[in-house]
């Protein structure tokens, strides 16, 4: 819920600074800090992949919250150590050191995100689910898994949602279909066919605060066709009063900020009660002199 207490429609992307959005989306030159309060001009949301790779100082995280507004929502990934090296075992010391890190952002941390490896099955439910009940209530949690049993068998899907539910924790559907429905045309488009999962299309919420990562094509049109579902999904999960937060993602990443808001405004053409986004500050054009 935003500040009103009305439903509220986040949108973001996988990072606040791209060297291809200096000069356009984001002033040049420029510090970390005023890449992050320019970005959040034209977004309201981020996803936090840097803290996949390390937990970052909390002193760091402060400037993040006094960059932003308390209406900006970050979703913080765990670290891999505590997901992927230790598969949610044994990790109490690094959850604990990431849970201070991340407390300063207060409102702004939307959720913590729990990326497991593509080899996290069935199997190892009963492992996330004791790790979540060892959790502090005082977070939200959101959950992505890769392993198709997940998608493909009804029986493991019911046992996850399960698990989920009674942790009121959020599953996270990465919605890949665009990208690979035809082959790529672009250098970027065909790196990212090598990193990114095939999943399959999820839109079940769990919570009132869902979040959705849909990676589109390079070519906006194909991207703006491949989220018409999410739009109508989005739309109706706001007349329910949930408050969903999408992140769109495209091989290049070159234009997600202004896709990001094209994405609200087709939601907001639905919900004309939405709040709209904040407008971004004017940037000057880089120039050759």
């Amino acid at each position: 819920m935003n500040g009103t207490g009305a439903p509220a429609l986040h949108v973001g992307c996988a990072m606040w600074s791209l060297k291809a959005w200096q000069g356009r989306f984001l002033p040049h030159p420029a510090t970390a800090e005023e890449r992050l309060r320019a970005y959040a001009g034209w977004c309201n949301a981020v996803e936090g992949n840097t803290t996949f790779y390390a937990t970052p100082a909390r002193a760091t995280v402060a400037t993040w919250a006094q960059q932003t507004d308390p209406d900006f929502r970050f979703v913080a990934k765990l670290p891999k150590l505590i997901t992927h090296e230790r598969r949610l075992i044994g990790a109490d010391a690094e959850l604990r050191a990431f849970l201070d890190a991340v407390e300063p952002l207060g409102p702004r941390n939307h959720a913590v995100w729990l990326q497991l490896p593509s080899s996290f099955g069935p199997s190892d439910v009963p492992v996330l689910a004791a790790f979540l009940r060892g959790l502090p209530a005082g977070h939200r949690y959101a959950v992505e898994v890769r392993h198709r049993a997940f998608f493909d068998e009804q029986r493991s899907a019911r046992l996850l949602e399960d698990v989920l539910t009674a942790a009121n924790a959020e599953w996270v559907p990465f919605d890949t279909r665009v990208l690979f429905r035809s082959p790529p045309t672009s250098d970027a488009e065909r790196e990212t066919w090598t990193r990114k999962p095939r999943m399959p299309y999820r839109s079940r919420a769990l919570t009132d605060q869902p979040i959705i990562r849909y990676l589109g094509r390079d070519d906006t049109a194909a991207t703006v066709e491949g989220w018409q579902p999410w739009v109508e999904t989005v739309t109706g999960w706001l007349r329910e009063g949930r408050s969903p937060t999408v992140f769109i993602h495209t091989p290049d990443n070159a234009d997600v900020p202004e896709l990001c808001r094209r994405f609200h405004d087709e939601v907001r053409a639905r919900v004309p009660e939405l709040r709209p986004l904040p407008e971004p500050e004017p940037v000057e054009p880089l120039t050759l002199f």
